[in-house]
């Protein structure tokens, strides 16, 4: 199969979304005198749904993220309350979809946590959270909540394991094992019935996740893959990645056969990751350039050329991550597709953009709002873990979004014992890997020597204590 090179110059051709335009919103309607986290980990930091923003902050000692209410815009004063229980830097946070009030973080600290949020968000701050998940050996840097079942989690580790978490049980039910470096990024296809990942180890891989089993892999020589999207259904996936030139790249690939790309396009020469984000509804691809302001845009199709530029959208702020409204918090009246918030860490502002479709009519406008994945999961987490597969329950945008999520969850009550997957205890001590790591084990081992010895040693003085009261209660005279 032959590599199609594609011209950077646009093509033009009849779209109805030719002349989506991006809108910055007013200053009022930013989010001011955020301590937006410096970590360099290359993620969003960001999450949003139709009822909060949360943000990954600056902390001193352990991890820490902001959870506003979205219509609490304007500044935010320093002391607003934080979800702090993360003993490490928070390195990603997202939204359950089916129900808003809870939201899943992970962090340098190797746990997963659970938090449910009040009903007009956080009055003081919160440290416990409903789960704590622990079954990864090192840090955990991605979580993904599966796109149609409700209640199943995905995180990724530095120990290059995929967990899957069940949390009406609060446990790890299956692992993915099969990548030999970090893996970098994570993707669902319509029914979360394939995973695909890009990792470091420079292989992209379609997954069946229940069985762990490696459907298809790429080895990419000439595309090093950083982030991958699947595109809804059209049996396409789009990377993200550098050339061997070293300059920012696309690739579009078949899920089925990984051994070449249908096409590859060079975007430019600057260093900063790019975030890909696809929009199903309106075929739309958006990219987003780390440490730039642009936001390029495309339309996809299955026929060739498969991609079509359509526009981009330049500000001179550059964004450190991006949060994306799903569907049914957007405003349908204004004709607006889909809605970035942008991190500006520099100014410690968070940003929304709107991508807007002009039109001339106020009606509501079918053609640009199809139904959309919605609010009910389609599958339990024991029919999904079962083998059933099942498309998202979808969800008109006429009336605009007004219906609150019926769904509560229910934290289970666990004990504390070891998480073995696949017949491995995913808690046991793994080796050390670095210098650092090794002293870290050897300092930890020796504060618990020491605990030990301590709690030993009250031990005997408690034994000799009751030995005492035993033999005055044998030799006192016994009463009348």
């Amino acid at each position: 199969m032959t590599v199609t090179k594609m011209s950077w110059r646009p093509q033009y051709r009849s779209s109805k979304f030719r002349n989506v335009y991006g809108k910055v919103a007013n200053r009022e309607h930013c989010f001011d005198g955020i301590p937006i986290t410096k970590n360099v980990h290359d993620n969003h930091f960001c999450a949003v749904n139709a009822r909060f923003l949360a943000i990954v902050t600056e902390s001193a000692g352990g991890g820490s993220f902001l959870v506003i209410p979205l219509e609490q815009t304007g500044r935010i004063e320093p002391n607003y309350p934080k979800v702090c229980g993360h003993q490490g830097n928070v390195l990603d946070i997202k939204w359950n979809p089916f129900i808003d009030n809870i939201i899943a973080s992970c962090s340098e600290d190797t746990s997963v946590r659970i938090w449910e949020i009040p009903e007009g968000g956080l009055k003081r701050n919160m440290t416990e959270a409903l789960l704590e998940l622990h079954g990864h050996s090192r840090r955990v840097g991605l979580v993904e909540w599966h796109p149609t079942t409700n209640n199943i989690l995905f995180s990724a580790g530095y120990d290059y394991k995929v967990l899957i978490w069940n949390l009406d049980v609060g446990e790890p039910v299956k692992m993915i094992d099969c990548h030999t470096d970090v893996i970098l990024c994570m993707s669902f296809n319509t029914d979360g019935s394939l995973l695909t990942t890009t990792c470091k180890d420079k292989k992209l891989r379609v997954i069946e996740p229940r069985s762990g089993r490696v459907l298809q892999e790429a080895n990419c020589k000439t595309h090093r893959v950083n982030r991958v999207v699947f595109l809804g259904n059209m049996k396409r996936l789009l990377t993200t990645g550098v050339s061997r030139w070293n300059t920012r790249q696309i690739a579009l690939w078949d899920q089925e056969d990984l051994s070449m790309p249908l096409i590859e396009e060079e975007i430019d020469g600057l260093s900063g990751l790019l975030f890909p984000f696809y929009d199903a509804d309106t075929h739309m691809l958006y990219l987003a350039g780390k440490g730039d302001g642009n936001i390029r845009y495309y339309e996809i199709s299955t026929e060739k050329p498969y991609l079509s530029y359509l526009m981009e959208f330049r500000s001179p702020a550059p964004q450190k991550g991006l949060g994306v409204m799903p569907k049914h918090g957007l405003d349908v009246s204004a004709c607006e597709v889909f809605r970035f918030y942008k991190l500006v860490t520099l100014k410690g502002l968070i940003e929304p953009i709107s991508m807007i479709v002009p039109r001339r009519s106020d009606s509501y406008q079918e053609d640009i709002y199809p139904m959309t994945p919605g609010t009910e999961p389609a599958l339990t987490p024991d029919e999904w873990l079962g083998g059933v597969n099942r498309d998202p329950v979808l969800m008109s945008l006429k009336e605009g979004y007004k219906k609150s999520s019926k769904m509560v969850f229910k934290a289970p009550i666990k004990e504390k014992k070891s998480v073995v997957v696949n017949g491995i205890d995913l808690l046991e001590n793994v080796p050390p890997r670095t210098e650092n790591e090794l002293l870290r084990m050897f300092f930890r081992q020796q504060d618990e020597i020491r605990r030990l010895k301590e709690e030993l040693a009250q031990k005997d003085i408690r034994i000799r204590q009751l030995q005492l009261e035993l033999k005055n209660l044998r030799n006192s005279p016994k009463n009348c």
